[in-house]
């Protein structure tokens, strides 16, 4: 018989025991959703994430206190000191003192708790307040929607200016942005006019850029600011291969700044825009062991039950093998047969799965708000995890029913 013959033959006894098949095919669906499922899902996440992080583009960094992320501690056996915080005036004098050719941005936060207020609409008490320069949106790759940015006059001087995310013009202004311009709305009991709007843009690991309000940086220096006042800086260059003269050329005026001594560590950190997909990456690579770990355990469950209904189907079919054999069914094709029987109800249950796992996938990269890429690579290894899991699971239930004597085999009752 040729293939498609044996796949016929496979399909006609899926169908003759269609229960347990149907279960033993779930138990493989399982498993390559899960191999499938959880590893687009991860690589979804990672390409939402690069998207975001890509918007400051791959020659950007910026700088932050020593410890931030939690990376203080001991080394050595010395407890490693947390960085002091970025003061406004270092802030301001790192801007105006570094001469690499960049675009330099500076912005502090405000709160994440405030409430907009226009007329009788508000928002929930979560949005979040930052202070911005006039570089702030060119650096992190904002758009405006409508309206414009601030000028330098208005980030110098603290006028009582906005910009709002989208988020906030869907609850107070019907979710029609040009009819925020030039309103008064109330954020945090303190009267703004209304400027611009950003363009959509999703959340990130930051948060919602929609749900936001940007006023100016000596506003929210007024409003929110305190002797522990941390500023955050960020740098653009102008070109991206000078990314590494750059930092150098950084550290070196910060240091300066911070008044650190020759033989005093950095008590700042450069983060670029690139590591952190890099850092990202590196991490999901336990998740990763993680989903094949699971699949490996529920694949193993599936080849035992896979192995076990076709001993079942080997016994419950002797006399049409002896039949078989005795037309003249060689025990190569008696083999094949069992085997096409196993391969198919694994294809039907890893197809199975692999839709199943793109869905996962496309579920997460849809609440991330990324672009989804079809997983082709992983659709492919599932589709040979099932070919490969069929083939062991069915190996010796053929082998076993091409050994059986035709003779005895006709008379099996």
């Amino acid at each position: 018989m040729g293939l498609l013959e044996n796949v016929k033959v496979a399909l006609r006894a899926v169908r003759s025991n269609l229960l347990r098949t149907v279960l033993t095919l779930l138990i493989i669906a399982l498993g390559i959703t899960a191999l499938v499922g959880i590893l687009t899902a991860i690589d979804s996440a990672i390409y939402a994430l690069n998207d975001s992080f890509s918007s400051m583009g791959a020659n950007s960094f910026s700088f932050r206190p020593k410890g931030t992320d939690g990376s203080s501690g001991r080394r050595n056996g010395r407890v490693q000191k947390r960085g002091d915080v970025i003061s406004f005036d270092q802030a301001v004098a790192f801007k105006e003192r570094f001469k690499f050719p960049a675009t330099i941005a500076i912005s502090t936060f405000g709160t994440g708790i405030a409430t907009i207020k226009y007329k009788n609409e508000k928002t929930n008490p979560n949005v979040r307040i930052e202070g911005i320069d006039e570089n702030y949106l060119d650096v992190k790759g904002l758009n405006i929607e409508s309206g414009r940015n601030f000028t330098n006059l208005e980030v110098s001087n603290g006028g009582h200016k906005a910009i709002i995310g989208m988020d906030i013009v869907k609850k107070l202004f019907s979710n029609k942005a040009d009819l925020a311009l030039n309103k008064m709305v109330s954020v945090g009991g303190i009267k703004y006019k209304v400027i611009g709007v950003l363009a959509s843009k999703g959340s990130s690991m930051g948060g919602s850029d929609d749900l936001k309000v940007l006023i100016p940086l000596m506003n929210a220096k007024r409003y929110y600011g305190h002797s522990e006042k941390d500023y955050r800086l960020e740098v653009s260059l102008t070109n991206a291969d000078e990314m590494e003269p750059g930092v150098a050329s950084s550290i070196g005026l910060f240091r300066n700044i911070r008044k650190l001594k020759a033989a005093e560590d950095n008590d700042f950190e450069i983060r670029k825009s690139d590591g952190l997909i890099a850092i990202i990456t590196e991490n999901t690579a336990s998740l990763r062991l993680t989903a094949v770990g699971i699949a490996v355990i529920t694949l193993l469950g599936a080849a035992i039950g896979l192995m076990n209904i076709m001993l079942v189907s080997v016994t419950e079919r002797t006399r049409e093998i002896g039949i078989c054999k005795a037309i003249g069914a060689t025990r190569q094709n008696i083999m094949i047969q069992f085997l096409a029987e196993a391969v198919v109800i694994c294809q039907l249950g890893g197809i199975l799965g692999v839709i199943l796992g793109v869905c996962i996938g496309y579920s997460v990269t849809y609440v991330m708000g990324g672009s989804f890429v079809i997983p082709w690579a992983w659709i492919t290894v599932g589709i040979i995890v099932c070919v490969a899991v069929g083939l062991i699971s069915g190996l010796y239930p053929a082998l076993k029913a091409s050994r059986l004597d035709p003779i005895e085999s006709l008379r099996y009752e």
